[in-house]
């Protein structure tokens, strides 16, 4: 169907009943995506509600609140989480040297989202196969800390074009968990 110069589809929004969504305990015994989401001294709530909903969206396996990253409940973590909150796993941990420790005895790869030098541009990153990966956000000001970034197996980094070099630290998440997971389901 056609009107003036647009085309239009014959397409119209799912309704949230036919998007097939996981209750909070499917979700909770589904299977997750190999990675974990690392906070380190994230100081907005509402930047860690987006983390919720995004590690929610990719089903990551647990999220570490680092430093004074604030933690739930809290209400304005809530309002941008909608709720991802009550569904993904989460563990509140003081010093980030040992979750990094901890972490790698385990036997993940630790990738810091930061411009670094040495960095690997996103498109190149190919982790290890078969070994899980944690990903380190750091503040929304400092970045990652250049003791987690010397602990650790790498930078990622995001390709950026315009006059600004940096995202929001929870958009940087969706950018880098999408492409870690989209390499997992193809």
């Amino acid at each position: 169907m056609q009107a003036g110069n647009r085309l239009f589809l014959n397409m119209r929004k799912l309704e949230v009943e036919e998007m097939n969504r996981l209750s909070i305990e499917e979700f909770k015994e589904s299977e997750k995506f190999p990675f974990v989401i690392v906070l380190d001294n994230i100081r907005s709530l509402n930047n860690v509600g987006s983390f919720f909903r995004t590690a929610d969206a990719f089903r990551a396996g647990k999220i570490y609140l680092c430093g004074y990253t604030p933690q739930p409940p809290h209400r304005e973590i809530t309002r941008s989480a909608l709720g991802a909150e009550l569904a993904v796993s989460w563990e509140k941990v003081e010093d980030i040297a040992d979750l990094i420790i901890r972490l790698k005895s385990d036997g993940y790869q630790i990738w810091c989202v930061e411009q670094a030098e040495g960095s690997v541009l996103l498109q190149h990153f190919k982790p290890e196969r078969g070994k899980p990966c944690a990903f380190v956000f750091g503040n929304e000001v400092e970045g990652v800390a250049d003791q987690v970034i010397a602990a650790s197996n790498g930078c990622v980094e995001i390709p950026q074009f315009g006059t600004k070099h940096s995202f929001n630290v929870s958009v940087s998440a969706g950018i880098v968990l999408w492409e870690f997971v989209r390499e997992n389901i193809t």
